[in-house]
């Protein structure tokens, strides 16, 4: 199924007015509902190149199965690959497993990329649902109804804070340890994703964005900006990287903004397939 044909996706990514690279890094694949965001970090230009290399790797992984280039998702005789919801969780998994080694090894290599991580969040739209995974504090929210939910709990050290009653919410909008991540893309050998699964409805409109908007724009100010431009996604995002940069700019801002029009349940699933090859 083309979602392209269901799905509206827009990006944007600008480097801010402090900042003279941007180590921030989107992708994003209507035609197969995929969306992907990642947050550098590291000495010189290391953390762009970690948000680079995950953004690319765990791209052209995800394409190339849910593509129809890799048989191992592919039942014999059939030319498109299976949608089973489990195969792809596992997907998702070895991609950002195999991206993680990837980066580990070359921040281990090369002098220049020592310590270099990244964030991550991504997202795969299939069967009326969104399966979605984040490391670090890159957040996705959803629109629903005009209510704005943050769908994912930061890996930061104010998220463990706010966690164990030490600081409340309001009191970590002010905090200076605002980047302190505990889970990070790149940095160890081995890394856990989060990965969640959600129920999507038709007029939500997901958010996937970097910290150099949340942390400078509060989600009150998020959601009624979003209310304000439903109808065209590329003001919205222009809207929301503008009111970043009048909050200081002070980091690079990225948003991937993705709006569902219809139903996009697949009925041709796993199991039907198998029967269908049965016979």
């Amino acid at each position: 199924m083309d979602l392209s044909e269901v799905l509206d996706i827009v990006r944007l990514t600008d480097t801010g007015l402090v900042r003279r690279h941007n180590e921030d890094a989107i992708a994003s694949d209507a035609s197969i509902g995929f969306v992907i965001l990642a947050d550098g970090m590291g000495g010189y230009n290391a953390g762009e190149v970690a948000s680079e290399m995950a953004v690319l790797t765990i791209t052209a992984e995800l394409k190339e199965a849910l593509g129809g280039g890799s048989s191992q998702y592919i039942l014999p005789d059939i030319d498109r690959p299976v949608l089973n919801k489990e195969i792809l969780k596992k997907l998702m998994i070895d991609a950002v497993a195999y991206t993680n080694a990837s980066i580990y090894h070359a921040s281990q290599t090369y002098s220049q990329c020592a310590g270099m991580g990244t964030t991550l969040v991504l997202g795969l739209f299939i069967n009326n649902e969104l399966l979605a995974g984040h490391i670090g504090d890159s957040r996705i929210y959803r629109l629903r109804n005009q209510h704005l939910v943050q769908m994912t709990e930061d890996h930061s050290l104010l998220q463990e804070q706010i966690r164990a009653g030490i600081i409340t919410p309001e009191q970590a909008k002010h905090s200076s340890h605002k980047n302190l991540v505990t889970r990070a893309l790149g940095v160890d050998p081995k890394v856990e994703m989060e990965l969640n699964e959600f129920d999507v409805e038709i007029a939500d409109v997901y958010l996937f964005c970097s910290d150099g908007l949340t942390d400078l724009v509060d989600d009150e100010l998020i959601q009624s900006t979003l209310n304000s431009h439903l109808l065209d996604l590329t003001k919205a995002a222009d809207a929301l990287v503008k009111l970043a940069n009048e909050h200081g700019g002070n980091d690079n801002i990225s948003v991937i903004l993705a709006k569902v029009n219809n139903s996009y349940e697949d009925k041709n699933t796993w199991y039907d397939n198998f029967v269908g090859w049965l016979k």
